[in-house]
């Protein structure tokens, strides 16, 4: 375990007592948190992570994991020797590379996570979105302008989709007893073939559908910023739109911030984007007064 200082035993119950209505408010309620491949971090982070999210399991909230693994995808690929390429900040995903991203996402990463939160004490079960067909996703193509002619084309991403439907039978027989569903963004399509979903559109989905309390998205920025690079620390939907069309929201940011308002619309109480290697993120979010990140509402 990692090293941390001693605290005065006075100190440590005053600090207990004072989550006490932070864990009275999330009650019985779903928190989906999606941890980003970049937040995983090393070892010991994601160990910190898996207590963490044992932690609030045991005071009666019901977290759902969906995890990412662009950076392990991307390592893993480069070791096999097979290129991949990106368009409108998505990853092109031929027959080959979904069956490497199906490999790492619902295997190796999944069952990593799975384990971390087991050695901490839960009881952590592994799934992906074909498990009892959770998740049918539907074929992504995207619109991007060619730099040389300016002209725009249509660009065929393979096996890459976005959620058209959840079931919530398994995760509904799981959740409230005990277990702890840690999910690969992983689909099937409408003939039982394989999607690669972005991570946080399939959390985006799952939240929705649940209608989580919170969504928080891990990620490896401190939450939205404003012109200057300040945090902001909260935001409207109608705030989000007006700064994606002045140009202050831009880049890999939008389809986030755009995930937050589909979730909110979905029913979301609230969502967070959060710096994911900020040490017991979660646990700053939800059991403490200020709080990290941009908190996005209604």
């Amino acid at each position: 375990m990692s090293q941390t200082p001693k605290i005065d035993p006075q100190e440590q119950a005053r600090i207990l007592s004072e989550a006490l209505p932070h864990m009275q408010r999330y009650d019985e309620e779903i928190i989906v948190v999606k941890y980003g491949g970049h937040a995983m971090g090393d070892e010991q982070n994601a160990r910190d992570f898996a207590r963490d999210i044992v932690l609030l399991e045991q005071a009666a909230i019901n977290p759902v994991v969906v995890h990412g693994g662009g950076p392990q995808i991307a390592a893993m690929l480069k070791k096999l020797g097979i290129k991949s390429e990106f368009a409108a900040g998505l990853r092109i995903t031929d027959a080959a590379t979904i069956e490497i991203v199906e490999m790492v996402l619902a295997g190796s990463i999944n069952k990593e996570i799975v384990g971390y939160i087991n050695d901490a004490g839960g009881k952590a079960v592994g799934l992906s979105g074909k498990d009892g067909n959770m998740v049918k996703a539907r074929k992504v193509t995207r619109t991007v302008v060619d730099p040389d002619s300016n002209i725009e084309k249509i660009v065929d991403l393979g096996f890459v989709g976005e959620p058209d439907t959840v079931d919530l039978f398994v995760l509904n027989a799981i959740l409230g007893k005990e277990m702890i569903p840690v999910l690969a963004p992983v689909a099937t399509s409408a003939n039982g073939g394989t999607f690669n979903v972005n991570a946080d559109t399939f959390a985006g989905a799952i939240a929705g559908a649940l209608k989580a309390k919170r969504l928080l998205l891990l990620t490896d920025v401190p939450g939205v910023l404003d012109k200057s690079k300040k945090l902001i620390p909260e935001l409207s939907i109608a705030d989000a739109r007006k700064l994606i069309a002045d140009g202050t929201i831009s880049g890999g940011m939008i389809p986030k911030v755009e995930t937050c308002i589909y979730a909110l619309e979905k029913g979301v109480e609230g969502v967070v984007i959060m710096d994911g290697k900020v040490p017991h993120a979660v646990l700053l979010e939800l059991m403490t007064d200020h709080g990290i990140g941009t908190l996005m509402h209604k």
